[in-house]
């Protein structure tokens, strides 16, 4: 059997693969298997579910969505979507604290891998889970929550521990998100005004290619901005940017059909915190995504090393995306421990060419205590990511 993951670069070929519709056939499976990985919605770029053993995936489980009766927790299928629960929350008043790039991705995938949106203030996807259902070994179903010491390590574990079939989340009241996209954002301006960018928002992106334009390197601002929080609006030429004319995708030159409302028109959290949009395929996969924290104590000197890589980087990237992230305390998390910058690159779906760069890539920014994201392509040596 032969499988791939989303942009076609990993290819899976375990001795079985398993789509269980219930999660005492889950601990059939687990008890039965003497090698096992758990498959979520494939967009990771890096081998972290392969395995020659058998693979599963909890995609079939039943798509539980169960409020908590004080609505402060929602337990959910491992296997669902953010875009389909978010749906439904806000559908019951309800949001979550924040959400990725893409609502089309696992839960349980997403989580396991401490994947993230973008916040000074707002930690990974993961700081939203309260508890978590994982079968273990020998087929047992055991119940973790934050009264348990080991809890902080069980919840981004890359699949290690067992098999995570449900997962409980904090949620509070929906709210109101406005996006706006501000062009021209020159480099020399973001490394002096690096805290004022990405406080300008409640969520805020910088896209980039690296490529000179105009005697700089110049990017795009994606400021996502809570209505309730009290984020003034950016005002027209906040440092020597112009509002975008009209909706804009983070690819130069593609159409922004695939990306959620901007201009500045108010919508509800899960349609205005993703860039892209549940109902559109963001892109055909033909791309290679790569990422790094960086401690944000060395934000600027992460960006001057990239940048005097440009070169180099050019040839072989599509778009370039710095977030920010808030600490936390889950052990294997990219972010434990300190608030950090992603710093993210799309690069051509040519591993050949790629592979060069992100060595180079790591090169520089490992010095500067930069964690690679899980699910994505990086090659640091394993005992560099141990002391990481």
């Amino acid at each position: 059997m032969t499988l791939t993951n989303w942009a076609g670069n990993i290819t899976f070929e375990p001795a079985a693969f398993h789509r269980p519709t219930g999660v005492e056939a889950v601990q059939v499976i687990v008890a039965g298997s003497t090698r096992l990985r758990t498959l979520g919605s494939a967009h990771s770029f890096s081998p972290v579910a392969c395995t020659p053993g058998d693979l599963i995936s909890v995609a079939d489980l039943p798509p539980r969505i169960e409020v908590a009766a004080d609505r402060q927790w929602v337990t959910v299928a491992a296997g669902l979507r953010y875009g389909a629960v978010a749906s439904s929350l806000h559908a019951q008043g309800l949001a979550l604290h924040n959400l990725g790039s893409l609502p089309h991705i696992s839960i349980g995938g997403a989580v396991s891998t401490g994947t993230h949106g973008s916040g000074d203030t707002l930690g990974c996807l993961a700081t939203a889970v309260t508890g978590l259902d994982v079968v273990t070994a020998d087929g047992s179903l055991l119940h973790l929550d934050e009264t348990d010491a080991r809890f902080p390590g069980a919840v981004v574990s890359l699949g290690c521990l067992g098999v995570v079939t449900a997962l409980t989340l904090r949620v509070q009241p929906t709210y109101d998100v406005e996006q706006r996209v501000h062009e021209g954002l020159a480099l020399a301006t973001l490394l002096t005004h690096l805290d004022e960018v990405f406080a300008a928002g409640t969520s805020v992106s910088v896209f980039t290619t690296w490529a000179p334009r105009d005697g700089d390197v110049r990017g795009q601002v994606w400021v996502k901005r809570r209505l309730d929080a009290g984020f003034r609006a950016v005002e027209s030429g906040w440092l020597g940017t112009t509002p975008a004319a009209g909706p804009v995708h983070p690819l130069p030159g593609v159409a922004a059909e695939a990306c959620t409302t901007q201009l500045g028109v108010p919508g509800p959290w899960h349609e205005r915190l993703p860039h892209f949009r549940l109902d559109h395929t963001p892109s055909a996969g033909d791309e290679l995504q790569t990422e790094y924290l960086v401690p944000r104590e060395h934000a600027v000197d992460a960006l001057r090393e990239v940048a005097a890589m440009a070169p180099r980087i050019a040839p072989v990237l599509q778009v370039s995306e710095l977030r920010t992230v808030a600490a936390d305390d889950l052990w294997l998390s990219p972010a434990q421990g300190r608030d950090c910058l992603a710093v993210h690159f799309t690069w051509v779906h040519d591993t050949v060419a790629v592979a060069p760069v992100v060595g180079e890539v790591e090169a520089r920014l490992t010095p500067l205590g930069a964690r690679p994201h899980w699910g994505k392509v990086f090659s640091t040596p394993s005992d560099a990511v141990a002391e990481l």
